[in-house]
């Protein structure tokens, strides 16, 4: 146990603040008494949305506030019986002054109390030249630190206490901002990044009545409460205006969410089928779209094709405007046969055959890593099949009774003991830091990266390759090697059996 300030701008310290006054109450024998209504509700929400699994090893996100004190409360009620592990994790920014020291005294006094490390991040923001809003920059930088704690503590899973409210709040402004189907769809209950959301279900109002009764102190942040931000102003008069209108409206609001998201996957999807055979990904990062199958689409899903094709054409998955997607299919529907347009990541050149985007030439080493935050994923059902928007593949899976068959490593089908991993399955592109045990490597672990080259597959085909994981870890990456440690023994009596049609994108120079 040590007390040291951070000195640089972005330091780790790990705090058991024993020194100074004490501004947050320290939690009453949490363990020891019933769980209170809102850990039940809690439990529920990560059963069913399948958020972490007993055992696992949690970050927890924490700045003071009734919603992430809340959450660490309510997972330290849950550890001893789950066997959780929890690490705290706290930014201070110092935009506040001295109310930014006082959160983190909270922080370090609630931690203390409830006997969870805690790391602390002083971070210093810049306040000029900014491409972004200092909120955007705080959210990206806090992100950021996140994942570097998550890594230097092995967590499974990076707990954040965004709330039911928050969701509500999140689709009202991307509504009066015009969004899509991507935008109405809100946070998600867990992101490819392993962040989970363990109080997507909960709302505020159910927060503070648990803070209250548990006997717990928070803090509030006064920016909070300006209306400066059009956020505060949502959260303030429009959101205390429509629950008068219509009480259920935070759950009409995540409902409507939760049924975007759903819809907007599936024409991800349906696009990603009838464009594949259309489009051919050149060794650089481009693509070339057969014009002619592309205008015979209706606008809905073309908008969607040069969506899917940019993002995944752009290292850094920057999202494209619909005015600059409105221009592209303009120029594409002109008689002309040729037009060049000018974008953040490269240009589409139309010609009489074809749509073709040339991206601009990597920096540096070239190395480009996919966006952990924007990560394309694709929900796996069990029995059933998908679509992955990267190369085209059709992937099955089917649940059987296991007939002791052993199936060689090969590149279109494995077998998984069933009972030996839990769902949701998912499909997904490989991120930073990703790990797993290659068949026929005895059990070692292996880095994904460091497999990708070894396997001398090119930077720029990596994030198309499509990776099957389960909660417990990645089962497959599609037409290279499954993991070792899901492989059916003599004691298996389920099985999965994952395969994967032929990739209809052709991989070609230009």
């Amino acid at each position: 146990m040590w007390n040291q300030r951070a000195s640089s701008s972005v330091a780790i310290t790990t705090p058991w603040k024993r020194d100074g006054p004490l501004h947050c109450t320290p939690p009453n024998s949490m363990n020891r008494t019933a769980w209170p209504p809102l850990v039940h509700r809690v439990v529920r929400t990560v059963r069913s949305k399948h958020l972490f699994q007993p055992g696992q090893r949690l970050l927890v996100a924490i700045s003071g506030g009734p919603d992430s004190v809340a959450l660490l409360s309510i997972l330290h009620r849950l550890h001893a019986q789950w066997n959780l592990t929890l690490t705290a994790v706290h930014c201070n920014y110092g935009l506040r002054g001295a109310e930014s020291e006082e959160d983190q005294r909270c922080v370090e006094t609630l931690c203390h109390g409830l006997a969870v490390p805690l790391h602390v991040r002083a971070v210093r923001l810049r306040t000029h030249g900014r491409p972004t809003s200092i909120q955007a920059e705080a959210r990206d930088v806090r992100y950021r630190v996140m994942h570097e704690i998550a890594n230097l503590c092995g967590a499974d899973r990076i707990a954040v206490g965004h709330t039911a409210d928050d969701q509500a709040e999140t689709v009202l402004l991307w509504m009066l901002r015009g969004a899509g189907l991507a935008g109405l769809s809100g946070m998600p209950a867990v992101r490819d990044d392993a962040v989970v959301r363990p109080l997507y279900e909960t709302t505020r109002r159910e927060i503070l009545t648990y803070l209250r009764t548990a006997g717990l102190s928070y803090r509030e942040d006064s920016s909070n409460a300006k209306p400066l931000y059009l956020r505060n102003r949502v959260r303030q008069e429009l959101i205390p205006l429509l629950t008068q209108l219509v009480p259920s409206s935070v759950e009409g609001l995540c409902r409507l969410a939760d049924l975007c998201r759903t819809d907007d996957r599936y024409l991800d999807q349906d696009v990603a089928a009838r464009t594949a055979s259309a489009v051919k990904w050149g060794r650089t990062g481009s693509w070339t779209l057969d014009r002619r199958v592309f205008l015979e689409l209706p606008l809905p899903l073309q908008r969607r094709c040069l969506r899917l094709l940019l993002r995944h054409a752009d290292a850094q998955q920057r999202p494209f405007g619909l005015r600059t997607i409105d221009h592209m299919i303009h120029l594409a529907s002109l008689p002309k046969s040729w037009s060049r347009l000018r974008l953040k990541a490269g240009h589409v050149v139309v010609t009489r055959e074809a749509l073709r985007f040339l991206p601009f030439p990597a920096r540096g080493d070239g190395h480009q890593q996919p966006s952990e935050n924007l990560t394309p994923r694709a929900s796996f059902p069990v029995p059933g099949e998908v679509i992955w928007s990267g190369t085209g593949q059709r992937l099955h899976v089917q649940l059987q009774e296991y007939d002791g068959r052993q199936v060689s490593p090969g590149r279109e089908q494995i077998l998984v003991d069933a009972d030996r991993i839990s769902l949701p399955l998912t499909v997904r592109r490989w991120l930073p830091g990703d790990r797993f045990c290659p068949r026929g490597m005895g059990g070692h672990s292996k880095k994904v990266q460091d497999f990708f080259t070894d396997m001398k597959i090119p930077l720029e085909a990596r994030s198309r390759i499509p990776l099957v994981v389960a909660p417990e870890g990645i089962l497959w990456i599609v037409g290279y090697r499954e993991d070792e440690r899901w492989v059916p023994t003599s004691s298996t009596v389920r099985c999965l059996v994952l395969a994967a049609d032929p990739p209809p994108l052709a991989e070609g120079t230009d």
